[in-house]
C-alpha cells in the first residue's frame, strides 16, 4: 500500500508546489521588465521634453532668419544620445513624422520599418505612448525592448523618442530569480517528500501490525495481538476491532479442540469396553465367524479415529518447543526406525541426509515426519520405493522431502490433500482415519513450518516439510 499511497502524495505535493511556482516565476520575469519598461518611459520623456525644446527653437529661428539656436539645441541633444547610448547601450533617436531623424545615437540608427518597433512609432505618432512591449523570457537571446514617446507642440506630434534597449542583463536577473525559485521549489518538494513519507508510515504503521497479527493466526499462533499503535483513530478503532476478533476466535476454537479432546477422551473408555464385549461375544461363536472379524475391525479402526483425533485436538492445542535442531540426524533417526515396517511391506526405504540444521520442536517434527513416513509406506506398493532427503531450501529454510513410488493423486485431489477426514475414492479400503497428515500439518504450523505436495516424477506424491534456519523470535 505505501508504494501506492507514497507516490500519490508525491505528485499532488509537487502538484501543488509547481503550481505556485510557475505564476511566481512568470510574475517575477514580468516585473523585471516592468521595472526595465519604466525607466525607459522616464528617459523617453526626458528626451522628449529636450526634443521640444529643439522643437521650439527650430520654429522661432525661423522666424527670425537664423539657424544658430536650433543647430546649438540640436547638437546638445545630439551629445546627450551619445553619452546615453555610450553609457547603457541604449540605441536612441527623436525622429519626425517622416522617419527623419531629429538626433540619434548609433548615428546609423532609423526608424525600424517592420515588427515591434514601427507599430510603436505609429502608436506615438498618434499622441500616446506605445504599448508595453512584449513579455521577453531569458531563451530569448535576442529579444530587445522598444518604447516611444511622442513629442507634442501645440497639440500636435512633430516627432516621436523611441529607444531600443538590449535585454541581456534583465534576462540574466529573471533567470538568477528563477533559479531562487527552483531552488526554493526543490527544498520545498524535500519537505515535502520527507512529510510525505513521515504521514505515509503514521497512517500505515497500525495496518502493518495489523497484517502481522493476521499472518501469525493464519499460521497458527492464535495469540498474536495487535499492539496499540499510532495512526489514524480509525485504524486504530479497527485494531480494536480486530483483536476482539482475534479473542473470539480463539475462545471458538480452544472450545472446539477442547471438545474433540474430551470426546475422544470420553469415548475411548465405551468403545474398549464395546471391544471386550466383541471379544467375549467371539467366544461364544465359531471361529473365524466373518461378521464378528468385520465388527473387530472397525471397532478397532474407531479407536484408531479416536487417537487421531485425539493427537490432533494435541497438536493443535500444544505449544511449540523450539530449538536448534540437527534435521539431518532427527530423519535419519525416524527413517531407521521405520525401516523394519518397510522391509516388511516389501518396500525399500531409502535416505539422504547431511548435517543440516534448522529451528523445530524435536517432538513435533518427528511426529509429523512420522505421519508423512506412514502415509507413504501405505501406499507404496511391493518393490517400490520412498526417499527421504534432507537439504536446504535457500539460506532461510531446511526442508524434508519424502516421495512414494504409489499412484499418486489427480489434480482435483491434490486440491484436498490434508483436509481432516478426506481420503481418495480409489484409497478408500487402505488403513487409515484421514487425519494423518492434517495432524502433520498442525505440528509444523506451530513451530513456523509448512507442509507441501506436489506430483512425483513420474508418479506418485511428493511431500516436502520446511522449518526455518533461523529462530523465529529473531526475525
Amino acid at each position: 500500500m505505501s508504494t501506492r499511497l507514497l507516490p500519490l502524495l508525491i505528485v499532488l505535493m509537487a502538484g501543488v508546489l509547481l503550481a505556485l511556482g510557475f505564476p511566481l516565476a512568470v510574475s517575477l520575469a514580468a516585473a523585471q521588465q516592468q521595472g526595465v519598461v519604466v525607466d525607459r518611459i522616464d528617459d523617453t520623456a526626458r528626451v522628449a521634453a529636450l526634443a521640444q525644446f529643439v522643437s521650439e527653437g527650430d520654429v522661432s529661428d525661423a522666424g527670425s532668419g537664423t539657424g544658430s539656436g536650433s543647430d546649438e539645441r540640436g547638437s546638445m541633444l545630439e551629445e546627450e544620445l551619445k553619452r546615453y547610448h555610450e553609457v547603457y547601450g541604449i540605441r536612441a533617436g527623436v525622429f519626425y513624422r517622416d522617419g527623419e531623424a531629429m538626433a540619434r545615437a548609433p548615428g546609423d540608427w532609423t526608424v525600424p520599418r517592420t515588427g515591434e518597433g514601427r507599430l510603436a512609432f505609429q502608436e506615438a505618432l498618434l499622441g500616446r505612448r506605445s504599448d508595453d512591449p512584449q513579455q521577453v523570457w531569458p531563451w530569448q537571446a535576442h529579444g530587445r525592448l522598444i518604447v516611444a514617446s511622442p513629442v507634442v507642440r501645440d497639440g500636435d506630434v512633430v516627432a516621436v523618442v523611441v529607444t531600443d534597449s538590449p535585454t541581456g542583463q534583465m534576462r540574466s536577473r529573471t533567470f538568477e530569480g528563477w533559479l531562487y525559485i527552483a531552488a526554493g521549489e526543490a527544498a520545498a518538494m524535500l519537505l515535502a517528500v520527507g512529510a510525505a513519507i513521515r504521514l505515509t508510515g503514521w497512517v500505515l504503521r497500525p495496518v502493518r501490525v495489523l497484517d502481522a497479527a493476521t499472518h501469525d493466526i493464519a499460521t497458527g499462533r492464535m495469540k498474536s495481538r495487535v499492539a496499540a499503535a499510532g495512526g489514524p483513530p480509525e485504524l486504530r478503532r479497527l485494531a480494536d476491532s480486530f483483536n476482539e476478533m482475534a479473542d473470539n476466535v480463539e475462545d471458538v476454537l480452544e472450545q472446539q479442540r477442547a471438545f474433540v479432546a474430551d470426546a475422544s477422551h470420553q469415548l475411548r473408555n465405551p468403545l474398549a469396553a464395546l471391544l471386550l464385549r466383541i471379544e467375549l461375544l467371539a467366544l461364544e461363536l465359531p471361529a473365524g465367524n466373518e461378521e464378528i472379524a468385520s465388527v473387530r475391525t472397525e471397532g478397532k479402526r474407531l479407536g484408531q479415529v479416536l487417537d487421531d483425533l485425539l493427537d490432533l485436538a494435541l497438536a493443535e492445542h500444544a505449544a511449540a518447543d523450539l530449538r536448534l535442531t540437527d534435521v539431518g540426524a532427527l530423519a535419519s533417526e525416524r527413517v531407521a526406525a521405520w525401516r523394519a515396517y518397510a522391509e516388511e511391506k516389501g518396500v525399500r526405504l531409502t535416505e539422504s541426509t547431511g548435517a543440516v540444521t534448522g529451528w523445530a520442536d524435536p517432538v513435533a517434527l518427528s511426529s509429523a515426519l512420522d505421519a508423512v513416513v506412514d502415509n507413504a509406506l501405505k501406499f507404496t506398493p511391493e518393490g517400490g520405493e520412498v526417499d527421504v532427503r534432507v537439504a536446504r531450501g535457500g539460506s532461510d529454510r531446511t526442508t524434508i522431502t519424502v516421495t512414494d513410488g504409489g499412484p499418486g493423486l489427480s489434480d482435483d485431489e491434490m486440491d484436498r490433500i490434508g483436509d481432516r477426514f478426506w481420503r481418495s475414492n480409489r484409497h478408500q479400503n487402505v488403513k487409515g482415519s484421514g487425519l494423518g497428515l492434517s495432524i502433520s500439518r498442525a505440528l509444523l504450523t506451530a513451530g513456523g513450518g509448512t507442509i507441501a505436495y506436489e506430483h512425483g516424477d513420474p508418479r506418485g506424491l511428493r511431500v516436502t516439510l520446511t522449518v526455518p534456519r533461523s529462530s523465529p523470535a529473531s526475525s
